[in-house]
């Protein structure tokens, strides 16, 4: 027999629309207490305002118009969900596309279930809600959840509870989030797969991340090949490491670092006597050293 598979809205914004405690909508001062299939309220559209939490702020405008045309001539099908935040204001828990395409098909009020929430748990539903969505790309999926660690102050043993997923592909996503900017773009444009950008993570040099990134780019090399070229990476550090040669000091390892983030590519310090030395910027391509130049001039 198979084991239930967990909700994907976890404790979040799942509990939240099923706990009857939160829903003030139909409540009265006599008789049992009525769940959330009660009534909702017309609630004019001029007294909502879309949540300050949510992390999503790109809707598609033509599928918005094809939702608003549906909603002339059939209304709303399912209520949004809000919160009351004062006398005559009320915020989007849940439905802001909704709530957006019956602006634009002219409607002055909406069908809302009005709800409980604190700051903390609007915060926590937007992101969880927001993970939920198709096509998000893994790095705005990596931020979501550490915006969960950061600002709602979960354990990754939470966050992977309330979104339904194991540990390890939380912490597989959040480490997306130590690669360059220039790889966890490609990543974000679909330019490269979670398992190239699994391997790349697996290389501690920024110069090499985005040398690689760059065969990926321009050859297409598989998965399978870079997760070789970065067994190799490490291969060859453990050799550097055991025979150092003539090492730069701490200080400077750090200037190393420094500049490899700045410029996005591999540093290299040289020293020589009496405090000169050089500094090595390395680039793979036209295109690449344009880059570093840009860099350069502001």
């Amino acid at each position: 027999m198979s084991t239930p598979k967990k909700s994907a809205l976890g404790k979040g914004l799942g509990a939240l629309l099923s706990n009857a405690e939160t829903d003030i909508t139909t409540k009265t001062t006599t008789g049992p207490t009525p769940s959330n299939q009660g009534v909702a309220a017309n609630i004019p559209l001029s007294q909502i305002e879309v949540n300050p939490f949510q992390p999503r702020n790109d809707f598609d405008t033509n599928a918005l118009n094809e939702l608003a045309e549906s909603i002339r001539h059939q209304g709303i099908i399912q209520a949004i969900t809000v919160r009351k935040v004062s006398i005559d204001k009320y915020q989007i828990i849940s439905g802001e596309r909704r709530f957006r395409a019956s602006k634009l098909a002219g409607l002055e009020t909406i069908p809302a279930y009005i709800r409980i929430a604190n700051d903390q748990a609007m915060l926590e539903m937007a992101l969880v809600e927001n993970i939920q969505r198709e096509n998000l790309n893994p790095i705005d999926i990596a931020i979501s959840y550490k915006r969960l660690l950061d600002e709602c102050k979960l354990s990754q043993d939470e966050v992977s509870e309330k979104v339904g997923k194991d540990r390890t592909t939380v912490t597989n996503y959040i480490r997306l989030l130590k690669l360059p900017p220039k790889v966890q773009d490609a990543i974000r444009e679909g330019k490269i797969s979670m398992g190239h950008a699994r391997a790349i993570i697996n290389i501690d040099d920024v110069g090499t991340q985005l040398l690689i990134l760059s065969e990926i780019l321009t050859k297409g090399i598989t998965v399978r090949k870079v997760e070789e070229m970065a067994r190799n990476s490490s291969t060859r550090k453990k050799a550097a490491d055991k025979n150092p040669g003539k090492s730069i000091s701490v200080a400077l390892r750090d200037v190393e670092k420094r500049l490899e983030g700045l410029f996005e590519t591999k540093v290299e310090i040289k020293t020589g006597a009496k405090g000169s030395g050089k500094i090595m910027v390395s680039y793979y391509s036209t295109d690449d050293l344009n880059r570093i130049l840009d860099l350069l001039d502001h």
